[in-house]
């Protein structure tokens, strides 16, 4: 019988942490919900993330924020965000608010903005091997 204690004892401790880390990372990971799958959730005042595109020629600045359409190919929801955007902020661009869906509107208080890895200047693209655009050295 003491042979089998050497075995349970180690085997219900990994099983205790696994199942702690995998309670933790569930808990952590934050899921945004498409505007079509938005469209058939209940409003409500729970916090939730709504990701996709800005629509076109949707976007109002408004003096309290700015009104905009997210989309994602499929519906489209009205969204409005209290404050200044972030500076990135413009139509066609992927964006993920956070905030609370009425049943028409989904008013936001948080934004994350999409953007890609192009880096350039006012004068142009961003040159690594010239990065001050110059031609010295200025290390």
């Amino acid at each position: 019988m003491k042979r089998y204690w050497k075995f349970i004892v180690p085997a219900g401790i990994v099983v205790v942490v696994i199942a702690v880390l995998v309670v933790s990372l569930n808990s952590s990971l934050v899921y945004f919900n498409t505007p079509t799958e938005l469209m058939s959730q209940e409003p409500g005042d729970a916090r939730l993330r709504l990701g996709g595109q800005v629509v076109a020629g949707s976007v109002t600045d408004t003096t309290g924020g700015v009104a905009f359409e997210v989309t994602d190919g499929r519906e489209a929801i009205d969204v409005f965000y209290v404050g200044a955007p972030q500076q990135l902020f413009q139509e066609g661009i992927g964006v993920v608010v956070e905030g609370t869906w009425d049943g028409t509107l989904f008013h936001s208080d948080t934004m994350l903005v999409k953007h890609d890895e192009t880096y350039s200047t006012d004068e142009g693209e961003y040159d690594p091997e010239n990065p001050y655009g110059d031609g010295s050295d200025q290390a």
